[in-house]
């Protein structure tokens, strides 16, 4: 049993400019917290709980949240609704994750406000260097985005950038019918796990995003001209070693291909 509160007779109402769609559906609810496969006495990252659809289901298994919550109101309202929880007051935007470690949180799981989405997954992923699994809910679009390869019409710098780090599977979709207020769109849940290939040595996080940057931002133009003035020995090499042609778009190219050339234009004078 938890020590669980009443709360205030109003729940607090949901604030567009946070991207606050809160999930209604304990069904739902415990499906996602499920995908975590729960063991007791585990600690787990929420990341949003909003008003605890989320975190019920986590205390009732027995597992240990750490709750990171943007809206004060909320933050509070969870604290006083279970007080052995953990509650952050912060953004999840900024929150750094490499020191999850350190408290011995392995999982993590969330309902990701829509238009932040994919700056927290950004920052998740390269940061947290030891876990278990991590489950969260995105709009249905960006996690098309997130589990493309390479040449489809949703791959893009999303994707590269997730699945340099981490292995994304699509779990299930999820209507708009379990939330309130009901977005627009269709969400989506992602299980994302260790298990991608470490970045080569000698390639940082940082030297990846302004790669992935560089060729994205002008997705549409082969990748020669993106390149040029960039041309060395070792780009030639690179093309004919990975049987890329100049003529090709960004798209075209695997993770592993966008590390490779990361690589190579760290070691160029005039690399982004």
């Amino acid at each position: 049993m938890t020590g669980r509160r009443p709360t205030s007779p109003t729940p607090p109402f949901a604030k567009r400019s946070l991207g606050q769609n809160f999930l209604i559906d304990q069904n739902t609810a415990l499906k996602i917290v499920k995908a975590l496969e729960p063991a007791p006495g585990e600690r787990v990252l929420e990341i949003g709980p909003g008003r605890g659809a989320l975190t019920r289901h986590i205390l009732q298994l027995g597992m240990r949240p750490l709750l990171l919550e943007m809206d004060r109101v909320l933050a509070a309202e969870l604290k006083a609704r279970w007080p052995e929880a953990e509650v952050v007051q912060g953004d999840a935007r900024r929150f750094p994750y490499a020191r999850l470690e350190r408290g011995g949180i392995a999982k993590a799981v969330g309902n990701l406000p829509y238009n932040v989405a994919s700056v927290i997954l950004w920052e998740f992923v390269h940061q947290v260097r030891q876990f278990e699994r991590a489950v969260f809910m995105v709009q249905r679009e960006v996690a098309r985005r997130i589990v493309s390869g390479p040449g489809t019409r949703e791959y893009g710098i999303l994707s590269v950038w997730i699945q340099s780090f981490v292995r994304p599977e699509l779990l299930f979709d999820v209507g708009p019918a379990v939330f309130r207020p009901r977005p627009k769109v269709h969400s989506s849940v992602l299980l994302l796990r260790p298990g991608a290939a470490p970045l080569p040595p000698g390639l940082s996080p940082e030297g990846l995003s302004r790669t992935l940057k560089l060729c994205f931002q002008s997705r549409r133009k082969q990748l020669g001209t993106i390149l040029k003035g960039r041309t060395s020995p070792k780009l030639l090499k690179f093309y004919e070693e990975r049987s890329i042609a100049p003529c090709v778009r960004p798209e075209s190219l695997s993770p592993r291909d966008f590390q490779e050339l990361a690589l190579i234009l760290a070691s160029c004078p005039t690399a982004p």
